[in-house]
């Protein structure tokens, strides 16, 4: 009988290619590219919602379910992402060190675990190559009590993310009888801004919402210098962006939204990739502006699945036609769910955010102004590798 046995997995990003001719800034933005189209997908379905998620996190998840994949599941996985994880295991190591870097002087960190299943046979080149790319510790658990394991990765995951993210997983999602392993990834970033937003200048001001109506928030405020710009879409619908440096200056915030209150945000994300945010990198000229910037806390739980399927990541999900051979010979695995929760928050000091991504596989069974005061978008950039950190669109702080 051939039975087909969970796995969850947790994770944020690590970048790798097809090839080793792509230098290590190709390379990191083919994988935060997938997370932007990744995002595309989602806020069709959530418009007016707060979205936050981590690219990073994304490229990530999907780069240990692609070391672990055979057949047809790797090479879905390879088409989409655009890139084979082995062979650039030096050029993602290189990228990943760079992200952590102590010389960002702000905090990001990037850690990887895979909880297994107490007496599960896992294939070693598959746990080797996790922990030389991934730099990827091995826990064991006892899936048989999903409420104990539940806390034991959570725990890790809170810990990991400095109390950000917490009860990423619930028991209903470990099935005590087939569960196999959860890979986890966290992604923690913080930042103060180079320039502070001072406290005394935050006051109310009207912040109109997706949904039309008007809400008084509190909004930072100063008057400095930013490089910004403005461009548009190929038919011709006009955004303006600035950018938010962060003190180290290695990772900055970009915020992009349309002109014209009367051209809804959903108009210009379909055009943004990282080739987009390149070319605003290399258009923005520095000017002296009053920004004018929500004060917001945003947290959102995703379920990845439907958006991949979209992209035509599907084998992985169906029972019967996964394949991930090079994580266990002995059972067959699918990915039953693939989830992920990312929060954020800004104000006058700086951001903070982190992102937790989960995949479960399972057994069969610019003006002088640059006031933002409707519907944006932010990207937090690592510039440079190119990395994004993370993104989302904010309809109502």
């Amino acid at each position: 009988m051939n039975w087909r046995f969970p796995f969850f997995l947790l994770t944020t990003v690590t970048l790798s290619s097809v090839c080793s001719q792509f230098n290590p800034l190709s390379l990191e933005e083919l994988g935060s590219d997938t997370g932007i189209q990744i995002f595309n997908q989602i806020i069709k379905s959530r418009p007016h919602d707060n979205i936050v998620i981590s690219p990073h996190g994304i490229a990530s998840i999907l780069g240990m379910l692609q070391l672990g994949a055979d057949g047809r599941t790797k090479k879905q996985l390879t088409t989409v992402m655009r890139y084979g994880v082995n062979g650039v295991g030096k050029v993602l190591k290189k990228i990943n060190k760079a992200i952590v870097s102590k010389k960002n002087k702000d905090i990001v960190t990037v850690a990887n675990a895979v909880f297994v299943k107490n007496g599960f046979k896992m294939e070693a080149p598959f746990a080797a190559r996790n922990k030389d790319v991934f730099q990827s510790e091995v826990r064991n658990v006892n899936f048989e009590d999903p409420v104990s394991a539940c806390d034991s990765i959570n725990m890790w995951v809170k810990n990991e993310t400095r109390g950000m993210i917490d009860n990423l997983l619930s028991p209903d999602l470990i099935d005590g009888v087939f569960t196999r392993l959860v890979l986890v990834n966290a992604v923690y970033f913080k930042g103060l801004w180079k320039s502070r937003f001072q406290p005394e200048n935050t006051k109310k001001r009207i912040f109109v919402a997706s949904d039309g109506k008007s809400y008084l928030v509190p909004m930072l405020a100063q008057l400095s210098v930013f490089r910004c710009g403005s461009t548009s879409t190929p038919n011709d619908l006009w955004y303006n962006f600035i950018e938010l440096p962060y003190h180290g200056e290695s990772v900055s915030m970009l915020i992009a939204l349309p002109t014209e209150s009367s051209t809804p945000l959903s108009a210009i994300i379909p055009h943004i990739s990282t080739k987009t945010i390149d070319s605003w990198m290399n258009t923005m000229v520095p000017k002296r502006v009053q920004v004018v910037l929500p004060k917001f806390t945003a947290v959102a739980q995703t379920d990845l699945k439907e958006p991949l399927k979209v992209l035509g990541i599907t084998e992985m999900f169906e029972p019967s036609k996964a394949n991930f051979a090079r994580i266990t010979k002995s059972e067959s695995l699918h990915v039953s769910h693939i989830l992920q929760k990312a929060k954020i928050e800004v104000s006058e000091d700086g951001t903070k955010a982190s992102a937790a991504t989960t995949a479960i596989l399972i057994a069969r069974s610019s003006p002088p102004w640059f006031i933002v005061d409707r519907p944006f978008l932010f990207f937090i950039r690592h510039n440079p590798t190119g990395a994004v950190l993370f993104m989302g669109q904010i309809n109502k702080p």
